[in-house]
């Protein structure tokens, strides 16, 4: 199963859909069978959204594509945020998860809550059924007293930084700002960079990514005969 991650393109007044347009072209070449948006897909509400949505709705994705809020969607207008990402064809995850085929449950939470653990674990209370269990969650803060409810964190919102020497305050702010950690045995996190820019369009010693996750059975070791 093959998931993209989106996370901070910060779409509106800076970004429209000539900067979507090659970020959309890329996600063609990969053919995902899930796309996820971890946050800040939009930086303002304001103008014409048509050309961004009919953009995203040009995706074929196998098992859909999910999203939870940023903390711009709030500064923006979380109401008309909303509205446009489910124009875009996300289904929004607001405290809550769904189970898609039996295969993996998706659960996000709202960047609201962010610090609330007790809606976290609520929210992935709703999925608890054994299958790969996928927690999307703007911000790389870690719950670390339910680690055993997700096997997979999936975060932006750092932009790796986005302008040297900003680095560092991001570092000190968030400790796991960017990248592939362990948290455990069982459950990993993935911090994108970012897919976009916020402010000034541009980026230093943090270069912005597409994130490709591939999920695969786990290969079961032959009996001994």
């Amino acid at each position: 199963m093959k998931i993209i991650q989106l996370s901070d393109l910060h779409l509106g007044l800076l970004a429209g859909a000539n900067r979507l347009t090659p970020i959309i072209d890329k996600i063609l070449t990969e053919h995902p069978d899930i796309i996820v948006s971890t946050g800040d897909l939009l930086d303002s509400t304001h103008g014409d959204f048509s050309e961004i949505i009919k953009l995203f709705n040009l995706i074929p994705v196998r098992y859909g594509k999910y999203a939870v809020t940023g903390n711009h969607e709030y500064y923006s207008g979380l109401e008309n945020a909303l509205a446009i990402t489910r124009r875009a064809g996300f289904k929004m995850l607001r405290g809550h998860g769904v189970t898609i085929d039996g295969l993996i449950n998706i659960v996000g939470v709202d960047d609201a809550d962010a610090a609330l653990t007790d809606r976290e674990r609520i929210a992935l209370m709703t999925v608890k059924n054994g299958s790969f269990t996928l927690l999307l969650k703007h911000r790389p803060s870690i719950a670390f007293n339910h680690l055993e409810l997700f096997d997979l964190q999936m975060s932006g919102h750092t932009h790796g930084g986005q302008i040297f020497p900003f680095t560092y305050l991001v570092r000190y702010l968030y400790p796991l700002p960017d990248g592939y950690v362990e948290l455990n045995k069982d459950t990993v996190l993935y911090t994108s960079r970012g897919t976009g820019s916020w402010g000034p369009q541009m980026r230093i010693l943090a270069a912005p990514e597409l994130t490709v996750i591939e999920l695969a059975p786990e290969k079961i070791a032959s009996p001994p005969e």
